[in-house]
């Protein structure tokens, strides 16, 4: 499924979540090994706060406080 169609499912970014566990289930919780589906996971949660908004919800995303928090930790190298 592309981002397009994760917006739109209920709740929004689902599937990208339980990506990050079935991976980090697979890999013996190792999470250096999951950085992909946390980076998609992420990409979701961004394109569903512009979309929605900052006051907007869904269980599968952070809030946008620590969204961006971990955004700019992972791109600093954190």
């Amino acid at each position: 499924m592309g981002l397009k169609e994760d917006l739109q499912t209920d709740p929004p970014c689902h599937a990208r979540a339980c990506a990050i566990q079935n991976c980090l289930q697979k890999s013996g919780f190792n999470e250096e090994r999951c950085k992909k589906e946390v980076d998609a996971l992420y990409e979701c949660c961004n394109a569903f706060y512009g979309e929605k908004g900052d006051d907007a919800s869904t269980v599968s995303c952070p809030k946008p406080s620590l969204l961006r928090l971990k955004v700019k930790q992972r791109q600093e190298g954190k």
